[in-house]
């Protein structure tokens, strides 16, 4: 299948799931995690896939292609787009792994990911019946994704011969993705949140499971596939992410509101609330919002991806854009939100409302640390031209 056509399926598949979700959001909050057969269902149409090397039975599309997926699913449902978002990302862990583990984790089609990067647990070296290893400790905040997920990761410290974590020279963690079999992971309920509820983000945590070191790997400084896919930052990958599940509930809420509009008249009004000119004036505003930042976010992605087809490499610069487009669309696509949310006045705080979702989702997703002021803060001392440590660009 040629990647035009497979695009082509991706997106048809992207529209019929959201079709799917669209009855069962309020299903979806109640539970706090994506249902199991909606998972399937997703995994079956590849989207846990998108970001797997080709060699190893994945898709390895562009990454304008995982935004669009990821998007089209947020128009319906921030939540599902979230976990489509994680599983896929989560599963780049593929093209840093020992071939023979990857194509062993993904021999199944239908296989689940989830995980964290942030280092909150341990890993001690130590080998086992000749076998080099990890004895591994910790627990882990945010696990998206992770009651439907076969496979689990969790970043970790690695303690040198002092005991004290080893570090990369630029002082920054050498962080070890750790990936754990679902039943070597327990799950704490912990998800009780104001948004992004059915994403089960909830803790987990594992106490002295000893992992084979070919199930571990390290985003900052083990080589990938050299593939331009994955010359692209990991973490530039998932801030991408992240705003298209925002784009995607931006373009959602304003769809919504322009619906409403259509037919409510406000209390001592005779005209229905879209022809009032502040109306008017504020949905073309979120429209720009929308619009502007996904063209930043395809523009970045643009440029990024013909340095990686070029020569392999991406530089800092483009790395910086990535990370600035992301969260600078994370942040519009809330403003748009927002504005969609007042406008519909007190319709928006009922539960059958999808505005009063949409917003709460969205004050969830610009928490991440991916996209927070710290992105803005490190975009800035770069183009300040000030000494920066851009490992995690």
């Amino acid at each position: 299948m040629n990647a035009a056509t497979d695009t082509d399926r991706l997106l048809a598949e992207a529209d019929a799931i959201a079709g799917e979700i669209a009855p069962r959001v309020d299903e979806i909050e109640r539970l706090r995690h994506l249902p199991a057969d909606l998972s399937r269902r997703m995994a079956g149409a590849g989207f846990f896939r998108l970001l797997v090397p080709r060699e190893y039975g994945g898709l390895e599309v562009h990454p304008r292609v995982f935004v669009d997926v990821v998007e089209r699913v947020g128009r319906v449902d921030g939540s599902s787009a979230w976990c489509v978002m994680i599983g896929a990302t989560a599963a780049t862990c593929a093209a840093f792994l020992p071939p023979a583990t990857a194509r062993e984790l993904f021999a199944d089609p239908g296989v689940t990911l989830a995980g964290v990067f942030a280092p909150r647990g341990t890993a001690v070296s130590e080998a086992r019946g000749g076998v080099d290893g990890y004895r591994v400790s910790g627990r882990w905040a945010w696990g998206s994704g992770s009651r439907n997920a076969h496979f689990v990761l969790g970043g970790c410290l690695v303690p040198g011969p002092d005991g004290k974590p080893q570090r990369l020279p630029g002082g920054a963690p050498a962080v070890r993705s750790v990936v754990f079999e679902a039943a070597e992971v327990r799950l704490l309920d912990t998800w009780d949140v104001s948004g992004l509820a059915g994403t089960g983000s909830t803790d987990f945590e594992v106490a002295d499971v000893w992992v084979p070191a070919t199930r571990t790997c390290s985003y900052l400084t083990d080589p990938p596939l050299p593939v331009p896919l994955y010359c692209f930052p990991t973490f530039g990958l998932l801030a991408l992410g992240i705003a298209a599940v925002c784009l995607g509930m931006a373009r959602g809420a304003i769809d919504a509101l322009v619906e409403l509009a259509g037919a409510k008249k406000p209390d001592a009004s005779s005209k229905v609330l879209a022809e009032r000119p502040g109306t008017q004036l504020q949905v073309a505003e979120a429209e720009a919002h929308l619009r502007a930042a996904r063209a930043f976010v395809d523009r970045c992605v643009d440029v990024a991806w013909a340095q990686a087809e070029r020569g392999g490499a991406i530089a800092i610069d483009a790395r910086r854009d990535l990370r600035l487009a992301a969260t600078h669309a994370v942040r519009a696509a809330t403003r748009a939100i927002d504005l969609a949310y007042g406008l519909g006045g007190g319709s928006s705080v009922y539960r059958r409302s999808p505005l009063q979702r949409f917003f709460r989702d969205a004050h969830v997703a610009t928490q991440h640390m991916m996209v927070s002021d710290a992105s803005l803060e490190l975009a800035g001392r770069l183009f300040l031209g000030l000494p920066t440590d851009a490992t995690m660009l």
